[in-house]
């Protein structure tokens, strides 16, 4: 989409914001004014109900009742100056102007009572989301880090995708995840899993202990998924519809150039390198949190060469599954090698505006992203 065409959106619908509460009033001005001038036999009177009800689906009820009884004033002139306000044609466009106004007053009433209770609501989730999903920190140890979380819901602040961070006593360890589905039901899943890692991630020694208390997390909220009898494929099929969360968790050592990682069945971290992107492929993957009791419950730990100056990217599915206008998915490998070198903020700065650039400003689902960035150890 052209940039300009993007900034010009915003203005104009300023403008016409500001334009809106004139259009009433202008509508009644035109209809009385021509309503005079028309021959006897011509009666425009009716359009003037439109004022009252127009407005009512913008302003509140005080402006509402004003607007209409403005449109009975005019009504009453248009009586006068043609032929009296006890012409029985002009009595009755009145009285049902009157009637259609006080209505329009009320459904006004309605409308910003349901508003302000919606937003209520909608700051109760804001507050509850932020709780939720906190946002990370710009510097642990030796790394910088930069995070983005853009949802597919229009206001939404977060959805099902996760992340997180916790420093150690010898590093620091991230997470980030996807939980199945949409809605509160993967809130709730995302937040189970969120609580168990800032619990346990500090305390755990091994990455596979750490694996074992976020299942445990996404499984306490689950009654019985699988019946005991074994992982049949009936009940991998069945248990799939149940909660899941594809997940990455990483160790990042302060005094070692590595990261060791499990991959949960997520989208694999790509590291930026000296203008090349390199994908943190592991040779066979962990199986989604919560779904360890019908699949392979083996934990594999691999561990990749991070040094100074090298960029983690981490990401959920909502990045690489967004399509353009042609169907086509976002190329997230091609579009980092252009952005080599950028610290991790400026990486998602232009990662961001370029997705949603992509996509034509919408994203068919949650999207989160973490830039991590080791430092050169201060002296």
């Amino acid at each position: 989409m052209d940039p300009h065409r993007r900034a010009s959106v915003p203005r104009l619908s300023r403008r016409g914001g500001k334009l809106l509460p004139v259009a009433p009033f202008a509508l009644i001005a035109v209809v009385t004014v021509v309503d005079v001038l028309v021959p006897p036999e011509v009666h425009l009177g009716p359009f003037l109900i439109a004022a009252p009800a127009v407005t009512a689906s913008f302003a509140g009820p005080r402006m509402t009742a004003f607007v209409g009884a403005v449109a009975v004033l005019a009504q009453s002139v248009v009586a006068v100056a043609r032929t009296s306000l006890t012409d029985l044609n002009h009595t009755y466009q009145i009285v049902a102007l009157v009637l259609i106004s006080v209505i329009a007053t009320f459904f006004a009433h309605l409308r910003e009572r349901d508003e302000s209770r919606v937003s209520r609501l909608r700051s109760i989730a804001h507050a509850a989301q932020s709780v939720v999903l906190r946002p990370l920190p710009h510097r642990a140890g030796p790394l910088r880090i930069a995070s983005v979380y853009l949802a597919a819901e229009e206001e939404a602040q977060m959805g099902g995708d996760l992340y997180a961070a916790a420093r150690t006593a010898t590093g620091t360890r991230l997470l980030i995840g996807d939980a199945r589905g949409k809605g509160l039901d993967a809130i709730s899943e995302a937040s189970l899993v969120l609580g168990a890692f800032r619990v346990t991630a500090g305390r755990e020694r091994e990455l596979p202990e750490l694996i074992r208390h976020l299942e445990a997390g996404v499984g306490s909220a689950e009654a019985d998924g699988v019946s005991a009898a074994g992982p049949g494929a009936d009940e991998v099929a069945d248990h799939t519809d149940e909660a899941f969360v594809t997940a990455v968790v990483l160790d990042v050592p302060d005094a070692e150039p590595v990261v060791r990682l499990v991959n949960c069945g997520h989208p694999p971290p790509l590291l930026l390198r000296e203008g090349r992107v390199i994908s943190l492929d592991t040779g066979e993957a962990s199986p989604p949190l919560g779904l360890s009791d019908v699949l392979s419950p083996d934990v594999t730990v691999e561990s990749f060469a991070f040094g100074v100056g090298d960029v983690l990217l981490l990401y959920t599915d909502g990045v690489v599954e967004a399509r353009d206008r042609s169907r086509a998915f976002y190329p997230l490998a091609e579009r980092l090698a252009a952005w080599a070198g950028d610290d991790p903020q400026t990486l998602l700065d232009r990662l961001r505006a370029d997705l949603q650039a992509y996509a034509g400003g919408h994203l068919g689902d949650d999207a989160a992203l973490v830039a991590v960035e080791r430092l050169a150890p201060g002296p």
